[in-house]
């Protein structure tokens, strides 16, 4: 029986400005370590910033200049893997002695990724997944990760890894991470409807994993100043409200989920609830049915240019 301690961060991106982004995870990848956490979430996007509301003046056959110049002023907050920007997170999770799972907004050309980052508690960056399939007016601004980035890496407690928000609705995506044992199931997401709690505590219970999951507490006034908002211009207005929570192998909400503030949920877990599960439960073994169900991945690099020498 092994126990471990994670924490969740519900907290804001300081609005198109990475550099104060980047401090405020600092002080709070420090406060989950003096809160005993050995292990930390933060939200999709953090660094970089979900722009929830935006539009980037686009519709059907138009573009417009100012579009254009929002979306210059994002790419230009996000961060390059690796780059100066992960050695301080890597810094940031040794000093605080914690494994550290952290959303970010990747650019890498003229492309911009929502990726998910591990680090070790020697700050070692342990690699990245970037989101498969950005949902609805995200692929106006987020291109497509490929298999070679569903990623898990292994921690003292198990495999940890990253599905990100309506990923977590794919069947074969989950499917997937559970074939590969994973253990400690991260969900970082924007969505803070009440029916996220439903499918946290289904996927703890199908996955029989612990599951952490972190949304941003997002105000208008954390918003960027220069990026127009079609939900509000209200600066107290609430863009996204949170609604964090950590779930066991048993569907058990353990804390949260938290609203309408930004906070650290942190729990202690004990890894033999996911052998206690997998007893009557284990859908990449026991209760799978491969003589008529089976799944193919393809993990290899999708790119768009090949050089053949």
């Amino acid at each position: 029986m092994v126990k471990f301690t994670a924490s969740v961060v519900q907290a804001a991106a300081v609005g198109n400005d990475t550099e104060a982004t980047l401090a405020k995870a600092e002080y709070l990848i420090a406060a989950c370590g003096q809160q005993g956490a050995e292990l930390a979430l933060f939200p999709e996007a953090f660094l970089g910033g979900y722009p929830k509301g935006a539009n980037f003046e686009v519709c059907v056959g138009r573009r417009t200049l100012k579009g254009r110049d929002e979306y210059a002023a994002y790419w230009a907050g996000a961060i390059v893997v690796p780059g100066p920007e992960t050695a301080r997170l890597g810094q940031a999770a040794r000093d605080a002695k914690l494994f550290l799972t952290m959303g970010v907004i990747e650019r890498e050309g003229g492309t911009l990724y929502c990726t998910v980052l591990f680090f070790g508690p020697d700050g070692a960056l342990l690699g990245k997944h970037r989101k498969t399939m950005p949902t609805a007016a995200e692929r106006l601004c987020w291109g497509f990760g490929d298999g070679s980035t569903l990623t898990t890496v292994e921690t003292p407690w198990g495999k940890l890894g990253a599905v990100i928000c309506w990923e977590n609705y794919m069947p074969l995506l989950r499917m997937t991470m559970y074939g590969k044992g994973i253990a400690i199931y991260c969900a970082p997401t924007a969505d803070d409807r009440d029916s996220w709690t439903a499918s946290m505590r289904h996927i703890a219970m199908e996955g029989r994993c612990f599951v952490l999951s972190a949304c941003q507490y997002l105000t208008r006034q954390d918003f960027p100043s220069g990026m127009v908002n079609t939900i509000t211009d209200r600066s107290d207005e609430i863009l996204m409200r949170g609604g964090s929570l950590i779930v066991d192998p048993f569907g058990e909400v353990l804390a949260g989920p938290t609203f309408d503030c930004e906070t650290i949920l942190t729990a202690q877990l004990e890894t033999a609830d996911i052998t206690r599960g997998k007893f009557d439960l284990d859908v990449a073994g026991h209760y799978a049915r491969p003589d008529i169900f089976s799944l193919m991945v393809d993990e290899r690099p999708m790119q768009p240019v090949n050089r053949v020498k």
